[in-house]
């Protein structure tokens, strides 16, 4: 189980994400420069406790409209190898010290428990309370789903293989792990993560594994779409 601890952060996450976002080629920008406002999202754990999984949503301006991005994040206590051009920026904890924060697409434990969350075998969690689901997430295995009724498993079930960065989302593909894949040939998804997230309720493909979830509006309203999908 995460814990989650209410302290300071040296920048703050959202300095971090102004400076980061104009970077993203999904980033469609505002004269003013970014200006983003944290507007939703959830956690998931990781089962050997040492990285801080969230998938956060943030709103760019005040205006009715302004779009709204799901960034992916992992926290670490060490830099990931290999993974310097995934790299947010770093942050100083009230409580843990130096943090090393990921854009989590890139980093194979959020993509392995992603993977689990999509089959059933991780559940959402509420971004600020410790040890609470978060019932606002709806997931849909699809046709892929291999669901145990929401069991949290001990270890990853998907490998990361590719990450390709598109116009408003990164696909992500994965290969299911032999332990959990019971096929000869391991399975391979492409996980498309929404960057630009849209308020539909679904996408309307049959079979498609889907995470969908809320987000609040510059106005105070709440809506919700889809976070992930898999492409089929």
């Amino acid at each position: 189980m995460a814990v989650i601890h209410h302290t300071t952060m040296q920048p703050t996450k959202l300095e971090l994400l102004a400076a980061w976002l104009p970077t993203r080629d999904w980033y469609t920008g505002r004269e003013e420069g970014p200006s983003p406002a944290k507007a939703g999202g959830f956690r998931l754990d990781d089962p050997a406790g040492e990285v801080g999984i969230e998938f956060m949503v943030v709103t760019d301006g005040p205006e009715q409209g302004a779009a709204a991005y799901l960034v992916p994040m992992t926290y670490r206590g060490a830099p990931l190898d290999g993974a310097e051009h995934a790299l947010i920026g770093t942050s100083e904890h009230g409580v843990l010290g130096t943090r090393w924060i990921y854009d989590g697409t890139h980093d194979p434990v959020l993509v392995g428990q992603l993977y689990a969350l999509l089959h059933g075998r991780a559940v959402a969690q509420a971004q600020s309370v410790n040890d609470t689901p978060d019932p606002t997430v709806s997931v849909s295995p699809g046709e892929t789903g291999e669901g145990d009724g929401g069991g949290v498993s001990g270890a990853a079930d998907a490998e990361l293989v590719q990450v390709t960065e598109r116009s408003d989302h990164t696909a992500v593909v994965v290969r299911a792990s032999s332990a959990s894949s019971a096929s000869s040939a391991p399975e391979e998804l492409t996980l498309r993560v929404r960057r630009v997230l849209r308020a539909a309720e679904d996408d309307g493909a049959p079979g498609r594994g889907q995470v969908t979830a809320e987000w609040l509006l510059p106005d105070g309203s709440t809506t919700r779409g889809p976070y992930i999908s898999v492409d089929v």
